[in-house]
C-alpha cells in the first residue's frame, strides 16, 4: 500500500474555498487583493469570436451572456471592415453590501474583421439569441467560367 505524505493529509482541508472566511491568500503580496482589482480589467474586453465560411456566407459568433441587443453595435466600415463592439457595465455597488467574490466580466470590447471581396456588405444580418451574437455576411456567387470549346491535345 502506498504511503500518502503527511503534508497532504494535514493540509487537504485548508484548500477548500470558503466564501465566508476572512482568509485572503494574497494579503502578503505587494498588490491589492484579487477581489479589489477593478472589474474593467476583466476578460470581457477580450471577447472571442468564431468565424466560419460556408458556401453561402461568412458567419461570426461570440458568446455575450447578459448583454442586450442595445448594448452591442455591428457596423461595416468603408474599407470592408466588420466592426463589432459593446459594453457590459459594472454592477452598481451598494455600500451596505459585502462582496466575497467578483468573477463576472465587465467592460468594453471591440473586434474588427477585414471581409473578403466576395462579401455582400449591403446584406449583413445580426441577431442576439440566448447570449450568442451571430453575424451573417452573405457571399456573392463565384461564377464558374463556361467551357466554350474543348481543345484537342496532340501527341
Amino acid at each position: 500500500m502506498a504511503m500518502i505524505p503527511s503534508f497532504f493529509n494535514n493540509r487537504s482541508r485548508d484548500i477548500i474555498f470558503d466564501p465566508f472566511s476572512s482568509f485572503d491568500p494574497f494579503k502578503d503580496f505587494p498588490f491589492p487583493s484579487s477581489s479589489l482589482i477593478p472589474r474593467e480589467n476583466s476578460a470581457f474586453v477580450n471577447t472571442r469570436f468564431d468565424w466560419k465560411e460556408t458556401p453561402e456566407a461568412h458567419v461570426f459568433k461570440a458568446d455575450l451572456p447578459g448583454l442586450k441587443k442595445e448594448e452591442v453595435k455591428v457596423e461595416i466600415e468603408d474599407d470592408r471592415v466588420l466592426q463589432i463592439s459593446g459594453e457590459r457595465n459594472v454592477e452598481k455597488e451598494d455600500k451596505n453590501d459585502t462582496w466575497h467574490r467578483v468573477e463576472r466580466s465587465s467592460g468594453k470590447f471591440l473586434r474588427r474583421f477585414k471581409l473578403p471581396e466576395n462579401a455582400k456588405i449591403d446584406q449583413v444580418k445580426a441577431g442576439l439569441e440566448n447570449g450568442v451574437l451571430t453575424v451573417t455576411v452573405p457571399k456573392e456567387e463565384v461564377k464558374k467560367p463556361d467551357v466554350k470549346k474543348a481543345i484537342e491535345i496532340s501527341g
